[in-house]
């Protein structure tokens, strides 16, 4: 059903967004449920062997960030086509089927399979994003992202412990459960969920246009976009510094257990729901979204280094909420990079960075865990062991520099 923008009264727009944010969240948490159990399902299956499980483990991650790669500008140029309901519609199907396929699952080949469809169709992250930037003014958009970022953060602060729990019932089902929140969500979506792109704003969809490749080209095409997606590019390459080395860095430099990694995460996962929840909102309006995303930068650069620095536990801790502030400037990113598109052009501009995010997640964990190993082989203590936040802290500044430039020069 095709309902043009001007058309959806304000309490119909503020439904469609609780849907996008449900949608997220309930991705978030789906694909959160299995973090803890897919290692422990792949060793098992594999027989019993570490070794095994470890390889394999690397596959799945990086056949999953390579469909992300290809799939995230065909599903934004398909949702500037035909509208942006049937794509998160089919998404949102695309993953009950696979997670479903995982559920059922006794051979590694058809669990890579099931892997690289959750890849394809869970690209619809970039057509959520585009969907917000359809019905939000601009100088509302980088507190509207923020709220998609609190749905990640709830989502990766609660499911893994569900997961966890539900796992030691049985391996499967963490699988049926995010099988059945997405089929959910395609049923509450099917009921609830306005069009937002109205008929005379979309494009036609060419397969030259929408390869990964030829997708990036949009952003040579708009004046401070190359720039701000190399700054998304940096921020997305820093951020992957918590899931691929935290836990085995928190052992080596102070000795925590998953007790104290568990309440760490979790009080990551609060700052976050705060500071993208309600803090960014009032910042961008106070400030704007370039003084806010230089701001954001700045806090990331300091509070990684903070975590380099810190001799003990404690230390760390008192870093991380000057490090949760770094939350504010994905989001103002997002809002300068949609204000500079027309309305036909948001679903390319989302698959666009979404590529690059991809990118990012190829080469991010070998280059982190890389280091990690580096510092672990020769017994680095100090402030050297925290090499990989000081590679972070690098990114996180050099993003906040190239900011500062291309906003500047615009």
């Amino acid at each position: 059903m095709d309902t043009p923008t001007p058309a959806v009264a304000p309490p119909a727009r503020r439904a469609a967004l609780a849907f996008i944010f449900v949608t997220i969240l309930v991705d978030v948490l789906a694909f959160g449920l299995i973090i803890p159990v897919l290692p422990q399902l792949l060793k098992k299956i594999s027989g019993g062997l570490l070794a095994d499980a470890t390889v394999w483990h690397g596959l799945f991650a990086t056949g999953f960030m390579v469909m992300q790669f290809i799939f995230s500008p065909i599903q934004g140029a398909l949702s500037d086509r035909f509208g942006r309901r049937p794509v998160i519609l089919v998404s949102n199907a695309g993953l009950a089927l696979d997670f479903l396929i995982m559920a059922m699952a006794n051979t590694l080949p058809l669990l890579f399979i099931a892997r690289l469809l959750s890849g394809a169709t869970s690209a619809s992250f970039s057509t959520a994003n585009a969907y917000v930037a359809d019905v939000t003014p601009p100088e509302k958009r980088a507190a509207a992202f923020g709220r998609l970022g609190m749905a990640f953060g709830i989502g990766f602060t609660v499911a893994p412990v569900m997961g966890a729990w539900l796992g030691t019932i049985d391996l499967h089902l963490p699988f049926w459960v995010a099988a059945g929140l997405c089929a959910a969500n395609f049923c509450y979506g099917w009921f609830v969920l306005p069009e937002s792109l109205p008929l005379d704003q979309r494009t036609p969809f060419s397969w030259r246009r929408a390869n990964p490749l030829a997708s990036l080209k949009l952003l040579r095409a708009h004046p401070e976009l190359l720039g701000l997606a190399g700054v998304s590019f940096l921020m997305a390459m820093a951020h992957l510094v918590y899931p691929t080395t935290f836990v085995l860095y928190a052992d080596y430099r102070f000795g925590w257990g998953l007790d104290m990694v568990g309440w760490t995460l979790l009080l990551v996962g609060v700052l976050t729901i705060i500071v993208q929840g309600g803090l960014i909102g009032r910042i961008s309006r106070a400030l704007g979204n370039r003084r806010t995303l230089l701001l954001g930068a700045a806090a990331g650069g300091v509070g990684f280094a903070g975590y380099a620095l810190a001799p003990t536990g404690y230390w760390f801790w008192a870093a991380m909420p000057i490090a949760a502030l770094w939350a504010i400037a994905g989001p103002a990113a997002q809002a300068i990079m949609t204000s500079r598109v027309s309305a036909s052009e948001q679903g390319r501009l989302q698959g666009a960075i979404g590529s690059l995010n991809s990118i990012a997640g190829i080469l991010g964990p070998t280059l982190f865990t890389q280091t990690l190993a580096a510092v672990a082989v020769n017994q680095v203590q100090g402030p050297l062991a925290g090499a990989t936040f000081w590679l972070a802290s690098g990114l996180v500044t050099l993003a906040g520099l190239l900011a500062w430039r291309i906003t500047t020069r615009a």
